[in-house]
This record gives structure tokens, sequence and C-alpha cells, in this order.
């Protein structure tokens, strides 16, 4: 089958020029015991995606990569008897094993024997079921979603409806789970409550919907690029911010009576998160979701912890558990609280993705889907 592999990282930009991921036909062994094999049907292009291309989240190299997707089962590996061929499926990129500390805690996101696979670029368990004329191509994050098929743990997987478009539930993978969990899980934004999104990706966005539908009152969205402020009052936001504006941060305040009850940093970026956590309240809540890359650090006053009361937390997948949250959220668009179909600005085929690197490196683009 067909995949998108990169060779080597980090790789400049343009990407339609320097060609990071080559398209190569690769051998995909059938699926062992607990794995699962799925056809790709519809995967979405993330910052995550870009930031192993950039080097700013080093993985193993050669590496097929894509983790946010939607599919259809082909075959079922020994020991999968909850799923049938023909089922309808949204890949999750942390597969929970079910029995470590994180995982006994109903926190499957922080799953540990996940977390050390998708850092060694296995499936879960150890194996690596892709090959190239001999040579092993890692997974990305249990994924490897830019191909025509792949291999899986059964623990990746989420069952869906099967009348649910396949370019819209693969966005529930990552850009939802990611988004919408951050406001509702980690932040917990109650009806009333004053909240800002820092960064109007795919993930901001959907985190932006997420506050609309948890009945969020001034909702502030921020962002440098004009493009996006505007989408994001279409979707609800009752103010765009640029951030770098002069007076931003007093304009918000302004706005929220000494800053807002929630600020949700989603851009992955520290300047960001900076301006997140200025523009908190005494006493309210700062979540980062954005996944800077690991050698960047945060400057903080400690004492604004204290004096203020304030909090300071992380939201890795939106703190979801994907068995509840991934159906939760599809009733809720299909209720129209969640509009997640705004959120698809382009299309394209595989030969096109690294053109489609570019459009998502320069911000001309919030969620651009690959179809099979």
């Amino acid at each position: 089958m067909r995949a998108a592999v990169l060779n080597a990282s980090p790789v400049a930009a343009p990407y339609a020029e320097t060609r990071p991921l080559a398209i190569e036909t690769l051998d995909l062994a059938a699926p062992g015991r607990g794995e699962v094999l799925v056809r790709i049907k519809a995967a979405g292009l993330c910052h995550s995606d870009l930031s192993v291309v950039n080097g700013a989240r080093p993985r193993p190299v050669p590496m097929a990569l894509g983790h946010e997707a939607a599919g259809i089962v082909e075959a079922l590996g020994e020991g999968v008897d909850d799923l049938a061929v023909g089922d309808h499926v949204v890949m999750v990129f942390v597969p929970s094993c079910g029995h470590c500390a994180p995982c006994a805690e109903g926190r499957p996101a922080l799953c540990e024997p996940g977390a050390a696979s998708n850092g060694a670029g296995t499936l879960l368990g150890g194996a690596i079921r892709l090959s190239y004329r001999g040579q092993k191509v890692h997974h990305h994050i249990g994924v490897s979603a830019f191909a025509e098929a792949a291999v899986v743990s059964r623990n990746s997987l989420v069952k869906i409806d099967p009348d649910l478009p396949f370019e819209h539930a693969a966005l529930f993978g990552c850009a939802v789970l990611t988004g919408v969990g951050a406001v509702v899980n980690t932040a917990a934004v109650r009806a009333g409550q004053s909240v800002a999104i820092v960064g109007l990706g795919g993930v901001g966005l959907a985190a932006l919907l997420g506050a609309r539908a948890s009945g969020a009152g001034t909702i502030v969205a921020v962002d440098p690029i004009a493009e996006k402020r505007a989408l994001a009052l279409e979707l609800g936001a009752s103010v765009a911010i640029d951030p770098r504006a002069d007076g931003a941060e007093a304009e918000v305040k302004a706005l929220t009576r000494g800053g807002v009850d929630a600020a949700v940093e989603l851009a992955g970026a520290v300047p960001a998160l900076d301006f997140a956590y200025r523009i908190t309240r005494r006493g309210g809540l700062t979540v980062t979701g954005g996944l800077a890359a690991p050698n960047e650090r945060f400057a903080l006053a400690p004492v604004s912890l204290v004096a203020e009361e304030r909090s300071l937390k992380g939201s890795y997948i939106g703190s979801c558990v994907p068995s509840r949250d991934v159906p939760r959220y599809v009733a809720m668009f299909r209720a129209g609280l969640l509009p997640v179909d705004r959120l698809l600005t382009s299309k394209g085929g595989l030969d096109d993705i690294n053109a489609a690197l570019d459009a998502l490196a320069e911000g001309r683009t919030v969620r651009h889907v690959i179809t099979m």
C-alpha cells in the first residue's frame, strides 16, 4: 500500500520543493494479536505532523506519518472480538492499555505503555508492521494514517456510526478530542464563564466550539491571522483579538473585568502561553494543550500562583476518555452543537501532501483532509 514516509528530520520549508514526505509503496504485515487492519478513508493534517517534519518533536525515522484518521475495518487479529469487518472507526493516537496507573485512574490519555510505544515508533506491545524493501518503517504515534491502510492496536480505535462522513469523522481523532476536551474536561468550563482560546488552528477552533456548546459567556478568540479571527467570529466568538496589537492584553481585561475565568492555549508556542496566562483573572485557570517544542521554557513568577490563587494546567488529548468522548462529541455534532464540518477548509490526495504542509505551516488552512 502507498504511504507518506518521512526519511529524515528536520526538513526545511518550502515543503513543496524539499518534499520531506515521499510517497512509497510499503509492505504491511497482517495484524497480530490485539491488532486491526483498517482501510484508511480520510486523514487530517495537523501541526503535530508538521512538528515531526520540522524537528520540533523528534521521532525515529523512517516513519510513516499521520495520526488523525477514520476508516473501515478490513481484518481482525487474534483476540479482537468486539469489532467486525466493515465497521467504521476513528483512530486515536494514544493506545491505552487499560491496566497501568493512569488508565486505572480513568486517565487513558496518559497511558504509560502507550506513551512508551509512541516514543519508540511501534504499536502498543512493541511490534512494527510496516517495512520498505526489507527495512522497518516506524509507526507515527500508533497510527501512521497518511496511507491507504494501517495496522493499529485495537486500543487505538473507536467504533462510529457508518453514516458519518469520513472527512468529518477523521477530525474527531485529534482536533475535536484535543480542543473540545481541553475546554470540557480539563478546564471544566461552566455556563456563563468567560473563556479565551489562544491559537485558532483546527484544535483551537474546535475548543471554541466546545466553549460555545458549554454555554460560556464571553468567548475571546486570539490569533495573529486575520482570516482565522474572522472564522472564529462566525463560529461564535464574542470578540477576536490580535495578540500582537498594542493594548491587546488590556483590551481583553477590559472586556472581562480583569481577565477571563479560563484561558486555553492551543498554539504550541511559548508567547501564546504567556499571553494566555497574562489575560487570566485572579483565581482563574490557564490551560495549555498546544505542545510546544521540548526544549522551550516558560518563565513564570511563582508568587502569582500563590497571591492570586492562579492555576496552570496541562491538557493532553483533551484529558479524554476516547470510548466515552468520541461518541459524545459525535452526538453533539449531529445535534448541531459542534459544527465540526466548518473546520474542514481543504481536501486533497496523498500526492499533494507536501504542498498541504506548506499551507498548514503558513496558516493558510485550518484543517486539510487527505482522502483515499
